[in-house]
Order: structure tokens, then C-alpha cells, then sequence
């Protein structure tokens, strides 16, 4: 039985969940997910899954939030004064594109409004998972050799 090694292509089937079962990711949503094992296209942990499965074959796997998508820091919740969003019609829930500075530059950096008074507004600049343990569900549908 053919098993997956390093430098392969696989197709996988997947669900990504928090650990109290929500789903979050779904290749039912997005299609099945391709990748070549050593280009590092995939989370470390998820990869590693993959290596040694036969087609056909499920496996779950549990990823620590510093593995996943870090540990929730409570410093990047941070009010912002309320004029800097004249104008414009925000909710708490929505993901907001805000400028940062950093090592001299600006970036673009998503943002979870949480709440909004009328004289600040309060965003988390954490990843909307970070701090939680991921479930991900594989099942192996296609294995492409690398080439010799």
C-alpha cells in the first residue's frame, strides 16, 4: 500500500474546528486542499499528519494555540479614539483593515471590533483564533509521487 512521503502531492479532505467541536474551515466550503509535503504551504503539524497516510485513510490531530495561530495576548486589545472612524458604519463583530506601524513601516493588520462607545472604539488585533486548541479532521483522497 502506497503511503505518503516527503515531496509528494497529496489532495486531502479536511475540517478545522476549535476544540469545543465549532467548525471554522471546511473543504466541503472550499474544495478539496492540494499540497507537495516539504514546501511548507501547510501548518507544520499539519503536514506531518499527512506523512505515512494510505488513500483512504482519516486521521485527527490536535494543534496547540502557540502551534496554530499563537497565544492570545491581551495587549493587542486596544481602544482607539472614536473620530479615527467618522463615517464609517462599524458593528462589534466586524473585521476592520487598520494601519500599523512597525520597525518603521505601515501595514495593513486585520482587527475584531469588540465594543464601541461614543468615544471609543475597542479592536483585538489577535488572530480570531489565537489562544485555542485546533481539531483538524484529514482523510487522504490522492497521492501524487514526487518525481524522481
Amino acid at each position: 500500500m502506497q503511503r505518503v512521503k516527503e515531496n509528494d502531492s497529496v489532495t486531502v479532505i479536511y475540517d478545522g474546528a476549535v476544540q469545543d467541536g465549532e467548525i471554522f474551515e471546511s473543504s466541503e466550503d472550499t474544495g478539496p486542499l492540494q499540497f507537495t509535503l516539504g514546501t511548507q504551504s501547510v501548518m507544520p503539524l499539519f503536514e506531518e499528519a499527512v506523512l505515512g497516510m494510505a488513500v483512504g485513510e482519516k486521521k485527527s490531530i490536535t494543534i496547540s494555540p502557540t502551534e496554530a495561530y499563537g497565544d492570545r495576548v491581551e495587549a493587542l486589545v486596544q481602544d482607539i479614539d472614536r473620530s479615527i472612524f467618522k463615517g464609517k458604519d462599524i458593528q462589534p463583530g466586524m473585521t476592520l483593515s487598520m494601519d500599523m506601524e512597525k520597525d518603521g513601516k505601515t501595514h495593513k493588520v486585520p482587527a475584531t471590533v469588540l465594543s464601541i462607545t461614543d468615544d471609543a472604539v475597542t479592536v483585538d488585533f489577535n488572530h480570531p483564533l489565537a489562544g485555542q486548541f485546533i481539531v483538524y479532521t484529514i482523510t487522504l483522497k490522492e497521492i501524487q509521487p514526487a518525481a524522481q
